[in-house]
C-alpha cells in the first residue's frame, strides 16, 4: 500500500496538463475561480478513475476510429485551454481572454488528458495488495489517491497564485502565462509520445 501511495504522489506531482493548467490558472486568474477549476478538475479525475476500473476505456480504446477522434478532440481542447491560459491578462493578437476558466473547463480537460488515463490504468491494474478483495481494494486505491490528489493540485494552484501576488507588469504576467501554456503542451507531447 506504501508503493501505491508512493507511486500516486509521483505520477501526479509530474508535469501534465492537470497540473500545470492548474498553476497557469492560478496565475492568470486567481484563487476564486483557481479553486473552480481545481474542483472540476477532481470531478473529472475521478469520472476517468471509473471509466479505467468499469473497463469502458479498455473497450472504447480498443476501437481505432473512436481513438482517433478522441485524440484530435483532445489535441483540439488542449490548444485551446493554453491559448487562454497564455492570453490571460494581456492583449495578444486579436482575442482577450474575458471569461476566466472554471469548474466546467477543469471537468472536460480530464477525460480527454492523456496523462489521467496513463495514470489511472497504471495505479488500478498495478499495485495489488489486496487480491482477495478486489472492491475494497479499489475502494481503498481511490481513497489513498484522492487524500494526495487534493493537497497537490491545492499546491500548484498556490504556486501560480503566489506568482499573481507578485504583481508583476503586463509584459512579465504574459511571459508567465505564455510560458505555462508551453510547458503545458510540452507535458502533452510527452505523454503522446510515450504512447507511440
Amino acid at each position: 500500500m506504501l508503493a501505491f501511495a508512493a507511486a500516486v504522489f509521483f505520477l501526479i506531482i509530474s508535469p501534465g496538463p492537470g497540473v500545470l493548467s492548474t498553476a497557469g490558472v492560478g496565475a492568470a486568474y486567481g484563487y476564486r475561480n483557481g479553486l473552480a477549476y481545481v474542483a472540476g478538475l477532481f470531478a473529472g479525475s475521478n469520472l476517468v478513475a471509473m471509466l479505467v476500473i468499469s473497463g469502458v476505456t479498455a473497450t472504447a480504446l480498443a476501437l481505432p476510429w473512436l481513438r482517433t477522434t478522441l485524440l484530435i478532440a483532445s489535441l483540439g481542447y488542449l490548444l485551446w485551454l493554453a491559448w487562454r491560459i497564455a492570453s490571460a491578462g494581456a492583449q495578444i493578437g486579436f482575442i482577450e481572454a474575458r471569461t476566466p476558466l472554471g469548474f466546467w473547463n477543469g471537468l472536460a480537460l480530464q477525460p480527454i488528458n492523456p496523462k489521467a488515463y496513463v495514470v489511472n490504468t497504471t495505479l488500478f491494474t498495478g499495485f495489488s495488495f489486496m487480491p482477495d478483495a478486489l472492491w475494497l481494494e479499489t475502494a481503498i486505491k481511490l481513497l489513498i489517491m484522492n487524500l494526495i490528489w487534493i493537497p497537490l493540485h491545492l499546491g500548484w494552484l498556490g504556486a501560480g497564485i503566489s506568482l499573481r501576488r507578485l504583481d508583476l507588469g503586463p509584459q512579465a504576467q504574459r511571459r508567465v502565462n505564455i510560458t505555462m501554456a508551453l510547458s503545458m503542451l510540452v507535458a502533452v507531447g510527452l505523454a503522446l509520445w510515450s504512447q507511440t
